[in-house]
């Protein structure tokens, strides 16, 4: 069955040019397998396929969601299934298809054996919770089969989650046996697709006093956070120190359904281990020593809107447990009180700057508790990974320190400004540049006498305030070739929008503009080639060769990328022209 429609499927995939064209073929595809499997059972007329949605998930976050209705092709609004943590660690560390029968709570997955292997769970590991339950039934989807997504090598980066409804066969024979294999090899044959291309194109980003900036790298994630703020499941924001996760989860609590109540944060970097419990739960007077009267606690300041819960990697091993019952039970008791439990109407957000997983593996963080909070993860990238949006956070922090010292002209930023912000490391990200931001004003209103009036930062005032920061740190190098290298990954992005890709191979142009500068520094090719360790070449004469080889790969970078070219790198190119010959 499946096989016919791999040619078909294969065409869609070869003639899409983003994530959710792949999306839409493969379900289309994957529902249109399973529709024929249920109309070939006598349960047919009473069930149904409802939708179909893709999660593409590696580790470290979410990265695509796309799902449609199977009626009328419309996309799906929500997450669809598999908000439920348990069901994701099921299918990693299984590695196979599983199918939900959500009315009696019974996991059957399709081990690689066949359906010899079936075996059935009950209330046992993997199977979703009561909310995750309740939501899909009012969605009327009685069944779920769960597809992955595997990478080279195996590992699951992601699944497709396919909805039916058929009450009558619950506890019956399992409606997705005729076409579980069918449905694997139309999800190995997309995977490869589904991972490797970009999302579609966003229209102008949509910001606010919560988020001013979005660009285009920051784009998708924050379609994704959108639809997810609107749920009630946790969400897991991982990144670097200062990249802005504590506004990205004051910017979700905006978007959810609990907009209007508090926003409560509880940084746990700030908190001594032995009072986690205390601050998170609260506690009753005389419960420990110094606790001299009563205090509510974070759960109970934050009560019907939303705690954030940053740097969860800090919580002692004792405070895991009582947060995992939290997260769980929705319930808890504060510190020396002897009354009942009282009820976590929170919705929590977590953020982190460490890797979980690793954390997990050398037993520092609960396993479990680390699957509960991992239903539904982002990654913030660090601000080098995201240098679009350089000059507009530059630009909104420099207007907002203007404003604060009661000025009412503009203050802008020059472009040779702007320049030099892109050519440095931001090992300290948003939080550094703010800083940067802020010296960098100080100066230029000390330079003038005072505030008032409109301001502009030149690249002086800029240069001054970055060398308060003094040396670059070790890194700085790798940092900076971390950030071309995402740099060539976006313009690669953007050409292959427009249908003309970049060649991986041009990137060995970098190599020669090492050399150019190489040369720059140096004075001469001979002590060019020293500097970087080519001693070898210059003693067998065979420098000039490498040289020109290395020129020309070069020429073909700046000819690929079009642009106004710098003049020294039009001097360098000029030194084939000037070459001594091979004999001289």
């Amino acid at each position: 069955m499946a096989h016919d429609l791999l040619p078909a499927l294969i065409g869609s995939l070869v003639e899409a040019t983003c994530f959710e064209d792949a999306a839409t073929a493969v379900l289309r595809k994957m529902l249109g397998c399973a529709e024929q499997t249920l109309a070939a059972t006598p349960l047919a007329p009473r069930g149904r396929l409802l939708r179909g949605v893709v999660h593409l998930r590696p580790e470290g976050g979410y990265q695509r969601l796309f799902g449609i209705e199977h009626r009328n092709g419309a996309r799906v609004e929500g997450t669809g299934y598999l908000t439920s943590a348990s069901v994701w660690r099921w299918l990693v560390e299984h590695r196979c298809s599983v199918s939900i029968d959500v009315q009696l709570g019974v996991l059957r997955p399709w081990l690689p054996d066949g359906a010899a292997a079936l075996v059935e769970r009950r209330g046992g590991a993997g199977l979703p919770g009561d909310e995750t339950r309740d939501r899909m039934l009012e969605r009327d989807a009685t069944h779920v089969h769960v597809v992955p997504l595997r990478a080279p090598g195996g590992a699951v980066e992601g699944m497709v989650a396919l909805e039916a409804g058929c009450k009558a066969a619950a506890g019956g024979e399992p409606m997705w046996r005729g076409c579980y294999e069918q449905l694997e090899l139309l999800a190995s044959i997309a995977a490869p697709y589904l991972r490797a291309l970009p999302p579609r194109p966003a229209g102008p980003a949509r910001v606010d006093e919560f988020l001013p900036v979005v660009g285009p790298t920051t784009g998708p994630l924050i379609d994704l956070l959108r639809v997810f703020a609107r749920q009630e499941e946790t969400i897991l924001i991982s990144g670097p120190t200062g990249a802005g996760k504590s506004r990205l989860a004051r910017w979700c609590h905006e978007q959810s359904g609990r907009v209007g109540q508090r926003f409560e944060t509880l940084d746990l970097l700030s908190v001594p281990e032995d009072l986690q419990m205390a601050e998170l739960f609260g506690w009753k007077r005389g419960a420990f020593t110094g606790a001299v009267r009563d205090n509510p606690g974070a759960i109970a300041r934050a009560a019907q809107g939303t705690l954030f819960i940053d740097e969860v990697d800090k919580l002692s091993l004792k405070a895991q447990a009582g947060l995992l019952h939290v997260l769980e039970e929705r319930r808890y008791r504060p510190l020396g009180d002897e009354g009942g439990e009282r009820r976590a109407d929170v919705r929590f957000l977590i953020g982190t700057n460490e890797n979980l997983r690793a954390a997990v593996r050398d037993g520092r963080f609960r396993e479990d508790l680390y699957y509960r909070i991992n239903v539904l993860p982002v990654r913030l990238p660090p601000l080098a990974e995201r240098l679009d949006e350089l000059p507009l956070w530059a630009d909104y922090m420099l207007s907002r320190r203007h404003r604060e010292g009661g000025s009412h002209g503009a203050a802008r930023l020059a472009p040779e400004a702007v320049a030099l912000l892109a050519e440095v490391p931001w090992p300290g990200n948003l939080r550094q540049l703010d800083n940067i931001i802020r010296r960098a004003y100080a100066l230029a209103v000390a330079e003038r006498g005072g505030a008032g009036g409109e301001l502009a930062l030149d690249r002086s005032h800029l240069a001054r305030a970055l060398a308060y920061d003094g040396a670059p740190e070790t890194g700085a190098l790798l940092a900076q070739l971390w950030r071309a290298a995402h740099a060539f990954v976006l313009e690669a992005e953007r050409r292959a929008r427009g249908g003309e890709p970049l060649s991986l191979d041009l990137s060995e142009g970098f190599r020669g503009l090492v050399l150019g500068a190489a040369l720059q520094r140096a004075g001469s090719r001979e002590e060019a080639f020293a500097l970087l360790g080519q001693q070898q070449l210059v003693k067998n004469r065979n420098h000039h060769r490498a040289l020109r080889r290395e020129l020309d790969r070069v020429r073909e970078l700046t000819e690929a990328l079009g642009g106004e070219i710098d003049r020294d790198l039009v001097a360098l190119l000029k030194e084939d022209v000037e070459a001594p010959s091979e004999g001289r």
